[in-house]
């Protein structure tokens, strides 16, 4: 063990000892070269500016283009280590474009030159762009509108729990704009897909809206959710009034007896605080026969309450009577 141990640090020694001088050919190769003139190919980023208030793009403009540059070694050196912090670009200038219109980007970039931005104190030279040749630039008219905000979320609660009425999202609605032509096509926008798991609890949490592409802009990019989680428990509603419907005019009903009870299953907080006006049992008349005296009610409870069972009494007798004159 001790042999392998001694190899795999004279072998590491090794490995650190050519990188170290393949680092230090690398370097003075760059200060042997950096007095030569050569060329090089980088990504710089487009901006296409000046695009009227009252316009929108109907389709993306590149973000990047190859061009070739031109420069001593050091400044190509410095160049391709510094770009990204530093404020190369290509610059498109919309002004005076009403619909569509394509920039031939060599042509355009010879004839201004200005539109191809080099930091100061960088001693290269922009020789040609490699890709792409052209840029079509397609506008529409700018609308906006606003469109609802649907959840794509999948709650789980803990066993034992349940969420009480629906998701709520803050806004409901989002302004978007864009191009006209693009905006006609959305009716909603749609929340990231997640799943919630193990929620035992009330809960508010930011989410991202799904994007539609970067030719839509929105006035909020999260919205807000709430959760109402509560404990599963049941509670007996007793005197809850018994409505009779369609009953026609100079007649009079007798509902035998007047009020009844059930057993309501939901969230705790939910059902301590349930009248048993919410809760509706419901004869139609237009169901009465006369040789018929019982008969069992519908039962409607309010949506946010998971069931209820255990009516009582379950069959009603109806009484029917006219009106004296």
């Amino acid at each position: 063990m001790q042999i392998k141990s001694n190899l795999d640090s004279t072998l590491l020694h090794k490995i650190g000892l050519t990188s170290g001088a393949f680092g230090l050919s690398m370097l003075l190769w760059v200060f042997v070269v950096s007095e030569n003139e050569y060329t090089m190919v980088i990504d710089l980023p487009i901006e296409a500016r000046n695009l009227s208030v009252q316009k929108a793009h109907k389709e993306e403009v590149p973000s990047y283009a190859s061009v070739k540059i031109r420069g001593e070694g050091r400044d190509l050196f410095k160049t391709y280590v510094l770009k990204p912090f530093t404020n190369f670009k290509l610059v498109l200038d919309l002004e005076g474009i009403s619909k569509d219109y394509e920039f031939i980007l060599n042509e355009y970039f010879e004839k201004f030159p200005q539109k191809v931005v080099f930091p100061l104190n960088y001693n290269i030279s922009f020789v040609e762009v490699i890709h792409p040749n052209r840029i079509k630039i397609s506008l529409d008219e700018f609308k906006s509108k606003k469109v609802p905000v649907l959840s794509n979320i999948t709650i789980i609660t803990m066993p034992g729990y349940t969420l009480v009425g629906n998701l709520k999202l803050e806004p409901e609605f989002i302004k978007i704009a864009g191009p006209e032509e693009e905006l006609a096509l959305i009716n909603h926008l749609e929340t990231v897909k997640d799943t919630l798991n193990g929620l035992n609890s009330i809960i508010e949490l930011d989410t991202r809206i799904k994007s539609l592409g970067n030719l839509i802009n929105y006035s909020n990019e999260t919205v807000k959710i709430k959760l109402n989680i509560q404990q599963i428990s049941e509670r007996i509603i007793v005197d809850i009034p018994v409505e009779i419907l369609d009953v026609p005019t100079k007649i009079r009903v007798f509902p035998s007896p007047q009020t009844v009870s059930l057993t309501v299953i939901g969230g705790a907080q939910r059902i301590a605080r349930l009248k048993p006006k919410e809760i509706k049992i419901r004869i139609n008349f237009q169901d009465w026969i006369i040789d018929k005296q019982f008969y069992e009610p519908s039962v409607t409870i309010p949506s946010d309450l998971i069931e209820w069972r255990d009516l009582s009494p379950r069959n009603l007798e109806v009484a029917v009577a006219r009106e004296v004159q």
